[in-house]
């Protein structure tokens, strides 16, 4: 089904390790860490600022993998595991971007479900890599039908 789409990538696009987003997803995730949030903090640690947390990056606008078609209801998240070569720095600007790195199939109780891996990658405008993240979406029967037609 998305065989064709693996290799495919977005364009590079600039995002920002905002303060404010910063605490305000510590503060939903319910892990308002002093190292997230309170700059003195920051300014004490090891790192001489206040870092993200490891899941932040799922704010990020990746951009758009031209001609892959996802439909807009009934996807489901299946795991995203994160990769880091080191933590974000609240205030620094990164280039993202995604790319289909693989698609498998496999048969469920419920009928035939596609599994399309997108890798997700975070780097410096200088180009040096700060994490990446596999994210799995699953695509079960009844959207696969609903995609046929």
């Amino acid at each position: 089904m998305y065989h064709d789409s693996i290799g495919k990538r977005s364009n590079k696009v600039k995002n920002v390790v905002e303060r404010g987003a910063v605490k305000k997803f510590a503060e939903s995730i319910g892990d308002p860490h002093p190292i997230f949030i309170d700059e003195e903090t920051g300014k004490h640690s090891r790192y001489k600022a206040n870092i993200a947390p490891p899941t932040f990056p799922r704010v990020f606008d990746y951009g758009v993998i031209n001609d892959l078609k996802l439909p807009s209801k009934g996807l489901i998240h299946g795991e995203q595991v994160f990769h880091y070569e080191r933590p974000l720095l609240v205030g620094e600007e990164l280039l993202c971007y995604q790319e289909v790195s693989k698609y498998y199939e496999r048969k469920g109780s419920f009928g035939d479900m596609g599994f399309l891996v997108i890798k997700v990658y975070g780097e410096t405008l200088a180009g040096e890599l700060v994490f990446t993240a596999d994210q799995v979406v699953i695509i079960n029967e009844a959207v696969r039908k609903a995609m046929s037609v």
